[in-house]
C-alpha cells in the first residue's frame, strides 16, 4: 500500500476541513467530492471520505444518499487496495458504483501522477 504522497494530503486535509465549515450544504458536498476524487486510491483517507459523506447524508435526512455510503464505506477500502474505483466519481451521479466521470481540473492537476495502482 503507497502512501498519499504530501500534495495530495495536505489538499485532501484542507478540502475535508472545508466540507465541515459551510452552512450551505451543496458547498460542503463540493469539498467532499473533491475530497473523495483525491483519496480514491488510497484505502483509509477514502474510508474516511464516505464516512463524512455518511454524516452529512444523516444530517440532511437523505436516506437513499446514506445507504449509497453505508455501501461505500463497506466497499471503499478493498476496491483502494485493488485499485478498482471508477476515476472522478462523486456525487451525485447517475450510474452505478463503478461507472466513471470526468475529474474536475483541480484534483485532476494532484492526482494524475500520484495513483500508484493505474
Amino acid at each position: 500500500m503507497t502512501a498519499m504522497p504530501d500534495r495530495i494530503r495536505s489538499a485532501y486535509t484542507a478540502e475535508m476541513a472545508a466540507a465541515r465549515d459551510p452552512a450551505d450544504d451543496n458547498a460542503r458536498w463540493a469539498h467532499h467530492e473533491r475530497a473523495h476524487i483525491m483519496s480514491q486510491p488510497y484505502p483509509w483517507p477514502h474510508t474516511r471520505n464516505h464516512v463524512a459523506m455518511l454524516n452529512l447524508a444523516l444530517r440532511q435526512h437523505d436516506r437513499r444518499e446514506a445507504l449509497g455510503q453505508i455501501v461505500r464505506i463497506i466497499v471503499a477500502a478493498p476496491s483502494s487496495l485493488a485499485g478498482r474505483y471508477p476515476d472522478g466519481q462523486h456525487r451525485p451521479h447517475p450510474g452505478g458504483l463503478m461507472t466513471p466521470m470526468p475529474i474536475p481540473a483541480g484534483p485532476a492537476a494532484l492526482t494524475a501522477r500520484a495513483d500508484p495502482n493505474r
